[in-house]
């Protein structure tokens, strides 16, 4: 069983800055990789990034250059740090892993960017 818990968002100006915070239980934490979506208010869900096991990080299109995607293993927490805040960016933001085939997601944190 693994528990995710997002922390960190809130409202901020556009232009600003904001970290995510992703606490997970569970001894397998850093053999696993972990991820960030959003869902705005009427749309689906999206991929934002990944990072694996070995830290090797991937992005979107749309935050690529803005985001940066950490994990410290000895935390079991995975971070976003999200620079030059957009107001398309206004969304609740879930960390998700996957183990053993079971999908883990975390409650969501809603951040939202004024512009």
């Amino acid at each position: 069983q693994v528990q995710l818990v997002e922390s960190g968002g809130g409202l901020v100006q556009a232009g600003g800055s904001l970290r995510l915070s992703c606490a997970a239980s569970g001894s397998i934490f850093s053999l696993n990789f972990v991820a960030w979506y959003r869902q705005a208010p009427g749309n689906e869900r999206e991929w934002v990034a990944t990072i694996t096991s070995r830290t090797d990080t991937i992005y979107a299109d749309s935050v690529k250059g803005r985001f940066t995607i950490s994990r410290d293993n000895a935390k079991s927490t995975v971070y976003l740090q999200m620079n030059n805040l957009k107001p398309e960016d206004t969304a609740v933001y879930y960390c998700y892993t996957r183990v053993s085939g079971q999908h883990y997601w975390g409650q969501g944190t809603q951040v939202t960017v004024s512009s």
